[in-house]
């Protein structure tokens, strides 16, 4: 598109403006130029408004939220030009001073306020309901406080016009600098084209304030009238503001992070603070110094207090969302130094084995070939018949220590085993059943197992075998334990959980003495020859190197709790298994 066609809105703004002008300016003072601005400026902040509607609808986020808080602004606006139609065109009379719609025109900038505050331009760190917005919702309450403590007295308790006029006009020229001001603020921190769209708005609110500056003026010297120059300007922001609507449709208006160097200071809870302590200090001036009528000054007393319990209650309000944000703030602190102190505690626990597989394995190795050769030649002597009764006990014992020695051994190597073994597709839910089985086969007397299994469990990737031994070694540890109390109960129980597999072994023995040693190599309650103390330093490893995690605690009901998680197999590897079976 051409330059031209980029500018064509603003191009035609400039024209309408230029069109009204022209009949301002040549036209004389009559009921027909009156009729004319009226229904001229109604139209056009109708069109206005509407167009920022559609804009609302259509644009995404927090930009609709933007264009639907101007167009508000623009609504309240367009109902007051309306009061003028009806005045000077139907009834055909001047509009009255003071009259009802001018609380709805001067509240009219506060929604276009809040669509600049709420920073479109910036990423939103979070979406919960946060702090500013309830500042912000002080202020507002301020401000209404402010100008029911200026303005009502003079218009509803005891008329003054001139003293009116006077507040009603100082509060509104106010609201218009914040105003611009804000516009400005938001195009220096922010980025095009959310600077182009801010800059146009800018320069349509400059001529908004110049020409109520001027109307105000002429007003008060006498030479205002409907159709007059003071309402050119009046047009031309309305019709800016119109022509940046539509053509911001065209420009790709996304949030990015603000600039570092231009971070918002927190200045919105300061100024409600303020806003806070200003109360007493009005009310003490009404007490003290006010020379209105008393009806006025028991009027603004009665103010004072209004907005003091309400912005009290907002002060309430933030203080309990302020404490909740501090717990949910510790909770997350808390979590996340345990995750940090659990991960801590895996790496180490990960290093140690790592590294005392190393040297086990080399030991195991030297020690075999010693191993099988006694084995050998104290069988050889045991099959010797000239032995006598005391030789052959002490072959006996010397196989049977031998035998023990080579079951450590094998132990040994199977904690220290370096090379992964071959990973498919396992059915967890199968194991299970197995290792259940097994227990049942061993008949011990007072122990009885329950297993609840999801039965969508969806398959892991990994070694079946490795897996069901770690299975068959926990739930061995957990026969032992119930062994101790005279009998007990052991549940299992496998589901999935996200994208996890998860198998939780629950015992209801003694539990366990010192949970955070359990996976430590060599660590035993077992007497001096039941156990080795490797066993579940085995299953560690396996569930590390399945890519899994294993933990261990005590219930508070009594009995240990074994949680063994694996991760599921993921699409592309039960394609990949489906493909080569």
């Amino acid at each position: 598109m051409g330059g031209l066609g980029r500018y064509r809105w603003f191009l035609t703004a400039g024209g309408v403006s230029l069109a009204f002008a022209a009949v301002s300016l040549t036209a004389h003072r009559s009921a027909g130029l009156a009729t004319f601005s009226d229904i001229f400026g109604f139209v056009a902040m109708l069109v206005a408004g509407g167009i920022m509607v559609a804009n609302a609808m259509t644009r995404p986020g927090r930009e609709g939220w933007f264009w639907g808080l101007m167009a508000a602004g623009l609504v309240g606006w367009t109902f007051n030009q309306a009061t003028w139609v009806y005045c000077e065109v139907i009834l055909g009379k001047n509009v009255p001073d003071p009259y009802f719609a001018d609380i709805v025109l001067f509240f009219h900038l506060m929604p276009m306020i809040a669509a600049v505050a709420c920073s479109p331009h910036q990423l939103q760190k979070e979406q919960r309901f946060h702090l500013s917005t309830l500042n912000f919702l002080m202020l507002l309450v301020w401000w209404m406080f402010l100008y029911a403590f200026l303005v009502f007295p003079d218009q509803y308790v005891t008329l003054n016009v001139a003293s009116y006029d006077q507040h009603y006009l100082l509060l509104y020229q106010v609201q218009h600098v914040l105003l611009i001001t804000l516009i400005g603020f938001a195009a220096w921190r922010s980025s095009a084209p959310w600077r182009r769209l801010y800059l146009n708005f800018f320069v349509a609110c400059t001529l908004y304030l110049v020409s109520s500056q001027l109307t105000n003026l002429a007003l008060a010297n006498g030479r205002y009238y409907s159709g007059s120059w003071y309402d050119v300007p009046l047009v031309a922001a309305i019709s800016w503001m119109a022509a940046t609507a539509l053509t911001a449709r065209q420009w790709p208006l996304e949030a990015a992070p603000s600039k570092p160097e231009v971070e918002q200071r927190a200045l919105t809870p300061r100024l409600a603070m303020l806003a806070i302590l200003s109360l007493p200090a009005l009310g003490l001036w009404t007490f003290l110094f006010d020379r209105s009528p008393e009806e006025s000054r028991i009027f603004r007393l009665f103010t004072v207090l209004a907005a003091m319990v309400v912005l009290g209650a907002f002060v309430f309000l933030r203080q309990y969302l302020q404490d909740q944000a501090l717990m949910r703030l510790l909770d997350e602190s808390r979590s996340g130094y345990e995750n940090q102190e659990r991960l801590q505690s895996h790496l180490v626990q990960k290093e140690k084995l790592a590294s005392l597989g190393h040297l086990v394995a080399g030991a195991a190795h030297e020690i075999d070939h010693p191993l099988t050769a006694i084995m050998t030649y104290s069988e050889q002597l045991w099959s010797n018949q000239r032995l006598t009764g005391e030789q052959d006990a002490l072959v006996r014992k010397i196989a049977h220590q031998a035998r023990r020695t080579r079951d450590l051994v094998s132990d040994l190597l199977s904690f220290a085993q370096e090379s992964p073994a071959e990973k498919t597709l396992v059915d967890v839910a199968m194991l299970v059943q197995r290792s259940v089985l097994m227990l049942e086969l061993q008949r011990r007397a007072g122990i009885r197992a329950e297993t609840f299994i999801d039965p969508e469990l969806p398959l892991v990737w990994g070694n079946a075998n490795q897996l069901f031994q770690a299975f068959v070694q926990i739930v061995e540890n957990a026969v032992d334990a119930l062994d101790e109390t005279g009998g007990g109960s052991l549940d299992i129980i496998a589901q999935r959980q996200n994208r996890e597999v998860v198998v939780q072994f629950s015992d209801t023995g003694p539990g366990i003495r010192e949970p955070r040693r359990v996976f430590d190599p060599f660590y035993t309650t077992k007497p001096i020859g039941k156990g080795t103390g490797l066993g579940l330093s085995a299953v560690y490893g396996v569930i590390q190197d399945h890519k899994g995690q294993i933990t261990c605690q005590n219930k508070p009901e009594g009995g240990a709790l074994f949680v063994l998680r694996l991760p599921m197999a993921t699409d592309a590897a039960v394609k990949a298994a489906a493909a080569k079976a």
